[in-house]
């Protein structure tokens, strides 16, 4: 035994667990086929990092078990993080929606997780050759390393360009964990040619609450050259499955604003006044789509009612979405049934672990997956360090 822990993956989870149970007295070995830790880390929130979300709590994440993320959220919350960034000296600052951030850059975050591993004197190999990981006689075999317990954490592969894989999966299936068919989410949308009206106006962003199911968003929606973006649809994206419907409210309240600028603009057109609310382009465009042709003060109640719901039920069915290119996330993944809610290790082959994104734990857009990593990285760490003792 060379190892008390090997953790596959260089991640935010990955650094995290294992300087949780280095600094418990565990021997760790953290290995990456990356040439740089932390790569999801760096490119994250423009480069300063989205690190958590002050509202952070289980009704924020997606899974086939709604209750399973509630302990580890609730045993190393986003103010247990933000204490840790905060001993290490990271200015910081809230956005919008409890959205936290570097006020420097995202590569404090990763130096900060390094120094916790040096801390811990956990070991960590980056461009690792992980190659086939064998089992036997309680101990884990990895690139020529052994230890009796093992860590999976290396993420799903959204941002493949970045070298994400599916290994997460594959290892999973190989010692006999059932994995929920992992997708594409925060992602954005691919329209059909009925939608080329709105592809003709990409660029224009609008706010919106944006439904698909019973999942409904008040944030930005952004019309692109090939369908649909921004924070509003990168959050329904992951409710969404093929032949869903993606319902838009561009104008809230439509029905009062109408009759409002029917009493105080009679004379004026549906354009001119969808161009009071909404960006040129896109009022054009509702306008057309509407069809109403007559001056308001000849529109009534009844067609004042149509014009709303259309305004207010604004619906495109996605042809499918970009894909794990641009996918911020991996929905699905390993399968909470497989795993100890506590500790995230395996039920069925003690010292085995997942964490992070490989398992079937989805966050909201805004910080919200990494806090998920922090919390299931500090359940898992504690663990190993428990264990061992």
């Amino acid at each position: 035994m060379d190892y008390d822990a090997i953790v596959l993956g260089a991640g935010g989870a990955g650094l995290l667990a294992a300087a949780m149970a280095g600094q418990a007295g565990a021997r760790v070995l953290v290995l990456d086929h990356a040439d740089r830790p932390g790569k999801k880390i760096l490119i994250s929130g423009g480069g300063r990092c989205n690190f958590t979300n002050t509202g952070a709590e289980p009704g924020c994440y997606l899974s086939e078990n709604i209750h399973f993320a509630k302990s580890a959220l609730s045993r190393y919350t986003q103010w247990d993080f933000l204490a840790l960034v905060e001993r290490h000296g990271i200015a910081w600052h809230e956005k919008t929606l409890g959205q936290l951030f570097c006020d420097g850059s995202a590569r404090q975050i990763v130096a900060m997780l390094l120094d916790e591993c040096e801390r811990g004197g956990v070991e960590v190999r980056l461009q690792a050759r992980i190659g086939e990981i064998g089992h036997a006689d309680g101990l884990f075999r990895v690139a020529g390393a052994s230890a009796p317990q093992l860590v999976i954490a290396t993420g799903g592969p959204s941002i493949p360009k970045m070298g994400a894989t599916g290994i997460a999966f594959d290892i999973a299936r190989r010692f006999g964990l059932s994995v929920v068919p992992p997708r594409p989410a925060l992602v954005p949308f691919v329209l059909g040619p009925e939608a080329q009206p709105f592809r003709e106006i990409a660029g224009v962003a609008v706010p919106v609450i944006a439904r698909c199911g019973t999942a409904a968003f008040a944030e930005a929606a952004l019309f692109t050259h090939r369908g649909l973006s921004g924070p509003a649809i990168l959050q329904v994206s992951s409710y969404w499955h093929p032949g869903a419907a993606v319902v838009l409210s561009v104008l809230p309240g439509a029905a009062e604003k109408l009759r409002a600028a029917r009493r105080a603009m009679p004379r004026s057109h549906l354009r001119a006044v969808l161009a009071e609310h909404l960006p040129n382009r896109l009022a054009e465009v509702m306008a057309q789509r509407i069809g109403a042709a007559r001056e308001m003060a000849n529109l009534p109640d009844t067609e004042i009612d149509r014009i709303a719901g259309a305004l207010e039920a604004l619906t495109f069915h996605p042809t499918g979405t970009e894909g794990y290119a641009k996918a911020e996330v991996t929905a699905g993944g390993i399968s909470t049934a497989e795993l100890s809610s506590r500790t995230m290790e395996a039920k069925r082959l003690p010292g085995l672990y997942a964490i992070g994104e490989a398992v079937d734990v989805t966050g909201w857009l805004g910080g919200y997956n990494f806090q998920w990593a922090w919390s299931s990285g500090v359940a898992a760490g504690r663990a190993i360090a428990a264990r061992r003792g």
